[in-house]
């Protein structure tokens, strides 16, 4: 039985691919040289470079990439990790990327409902600041939820979809 000829990549496409979905996260609020070390491992084979080879392929400094990379593990995007019998680190995106991204938020929002909550605290209830500090902590405990159950509903998704093709 023959195996599948393996795809080679296109490099313009994949570096065309690795600026503009780049951009597309920058305009989210994520900084440049971190959108592009994200979009590159997202377009690499294993998910998996080295800061020399994400340096080389992105035209960045080593320190751009170290400061792009710790960023990027801070929002759960990516995980640092030793290559066997060597001193080198390596960056591998999480195998669920797309809900360590999302988790991650839910996070995000119980923290900025707590403060919310003490913002309240100090303002007074009854005051439009305080009203208004509220109306933003329930938003973020709406929105925590939501994420939840987003999450909840993509893995079922996903598993009906995967069992219709087998």
């Amino acid at each position: 039985m023959e195996t599948p000829a393996r795809q080679e990549a296109d490099g313009e496409a994949v570096a065309a691919f690795v600026e503009r979905f780049a951009a597309d996260l920058t305009e989210a609020g994520i900084p440049r040289m971190s959108s592009r070390i994200f979009a590159c491992l997202l377009a690499e084979a294993d998910g998996v470079l080295t800061a020399a080879q994400l340096a080389e392929r992105l035209s960045a400094s080593p320190a751009a990439v170290s400061g792009a990379v710790r960023y990027l593990a801070q929002q759960h995007m990516l995980s640092r990790e030793r290559e066997p019998g060597s001193r080198r680190e390596r960056y591998r995106l999480h195998a669920d990327i797309w809900h360590e991204v999302v988790a991650g938020r839910d996070k995000v929002f119980a923290r900025w409902s707590a403060t919310m909550r003490a913002g309240v605290k100090a303002v007074g209830e009854d005051t439009a600041a305080g009203r208004r500090l509220a109306e933003a902590a329930e938003f973020f405990d709406f929105a925590k939820d939501e994420l939840a159950a987003m999450v909840d509903r993509w893995y079922r998704s996903r598993a009906l979809t995967r069992e219709n093709q087998v």
